[in-house]
């Protein structure tokens, strides 16, 4: 199964290749971290020490990384002595990742063919390999598990969009997941999901979504410069994370909120960087006024829109935010993460499309802590809270507390990768874990 799996693979990069070097051109996409992705280990990587034990983490994008990062300072204290590497996919989840763990730790995940999944292997030579969220790369965990390391995938969630897809090869996927020893899903629905798309029934169970631990984070510049000339009663709507064809859909609420608040601002974070000369563009054509994050030099913000085109700045912004929406939503890409705003206690909105995060505005709807509207409701929606500045802080009191309910997920993830660390590295247990 595997040399055809990795011929086809090999195939799809081929004639795909139009596409990656279309992107490279344009918009500079794919290009960071090429040489890693071929399986070149860069010379900043700082390999363990003959003896020294390592733990390999992989973990996609920021959502991820945030997610895993609790875990791998819990890892950290718990064994000093261990190496831990992170590698990403993405080049803003790469950046974060170098940011929170050190560049000498964190690397770009290889493709999934044998030559640069072995490269890694061979350099980093890891005890167990750590996969965040439904990363089942075929070569990476059946070479891992031949080198020895044991492996577990964490956070395990099986969206709506990628069900029916693992179920059309269940077949092939039960032999790649007979590789895998734990999985530790965040709800019970994924737990079944798992199974049904192959995995051992006695190795997944319910361990809850490490998101829900992850940490507010510091004050950032931004954030710090925003306080210091935002008026007293000046209202600022965050709206984060937001994707293609979706900020067309907020200008009407951007010049609804200036026509009745005047002095408002609203902050615009496009989920991807490079589009940012779009929305940009976008922006000066609907004649708002805006300024752009990376060209603002302190001054007074009033009537407009703050671009954001910075990486790494969003989540403590959101601190400030009066109102919060969070992107992805409007249009049906799967929605983004609302425990960012959710854990300062902010008043969020968001689309109908949230099924990539699906049990997570379900526990908030159940408390009535998120407001779920359509893009033509969203305008309406947002100067009611405006207007209604305690039903606002009620809604953003009980995001809060939905966010405390959830957490612990991480220590209970702790307890199992150390007890799968204290093991045979060939043993595959049916394991009884700690429920969420």
């Amino acid at each position: 199964m595997y040399p055809a799996y990795s011929l086809a693979y090999a195939l799809v990069l081929l004639l795909s290749l139009p596409y990656w070097l279309l992107g490279m051109l344009r918009a500079g996409k794919y290009r960071a971290g090429l040489r890693e992705r071929l399986g070149s280990v860069p010379a900043r990587l700082k390999r363990p020490h003959a003896g020294e034990e390592s733990i390999w983490i992989h973990a996609v994008s920021v959502g991820e990384v945030l997610a895993v990062s609790g875990l791998v300072d819990a890892l950290k204290a718990g064994s000093p002595e261990v190496r831990i590497f992170v590698s990403t996919t993405t080049l803003t989840g790469q950046k974060l990742a170098r940011d929170r763990f050190g560049e000498h730790n964190v690397f770009y995940m290889p493709l999934d063919l044998p030559f640069a999944v072995n490269a890694f292997l061979s350099a980093i030579r890891p005890r167990m390999l750590v996969l965040a969220e439904t990363e089942f790369w075929p070569n990476v965990i059946r070479l891992a598990r031949s080198r020895g390391a044991a492996i577990a995938v964490v956070n395990a969630r099986i969206s709506d969009r990628s069900l029916p897809g693992y179920r059309r090869f269940r077949g092939l996927l039960r032999r790649v997941l007979a590789n895998v020893e734990i999985f530790l899903a965040q709800t019970e629905d994924d737990r079944e999901r798992l199974i049904a798309i192959g995995a051992p029934v006695g190795r997944v169970h319910v361990c809850g979504n490490l998101k829900f631990d992850t940490k507010a984070p510091a004050e950032s510049a931004l954030a710090r410069s925003l306080r210091q000339v935002l008026a007293p009663r000046q209202h600022l709507i965050v709206f984060g994370s937001t994707v293609e064809d979706e900020e067309v859909l907020l200008i009407p609420c951007f010049k609804a909120v200036l026509s009745d608040f005047p002095q408002s601002l609203m902050i615009l974070a496009p989920r991807h960087p490079e589009r940012c000369d779009a929305v940009a563009d976008l922006l000066r054509s609907s004649g708002l006024s805006f300024w752009r994050r990376s060209a603002w030099a302190g001054t007074a913000l009033v009537r407009g829109v703050l671009l954001l085109d910075t990486i790494g700045e969003l989540a403590s912004v959101y601190s400030l935010a009066a109102i919060s929406f969070v992107g992805g939503s409007l249009v049906p890409r799967g929605g983004h993460n609302i425990l960012e705003p959710a854990q300062f206690g902010k008043p969020t909105l968001i689309g109908p499309y949230y099924e990539n995060f699906r049990d997570i505005v379900h526990a908030f709807l159940a408390s009535d802590a998120v407001r779920v509207v359509s893009p033509e409701q969203l305008p309406s929606a947002v100067l009611h809270l405006l207007r209604s500045p305690q039903e606002a802080t009620q809604l953003g009191s009980r995001a809060l507390s939905v966010v405390e309910q959830g957490r612990g997920s991480t220590q209970r993830t702790l307890a199992v990768l150390r007890d799968l660390l204290e093991r045979s590295p060939h043993e595959i247990p049916e394991m009884s874990a700690p429920r969420a």
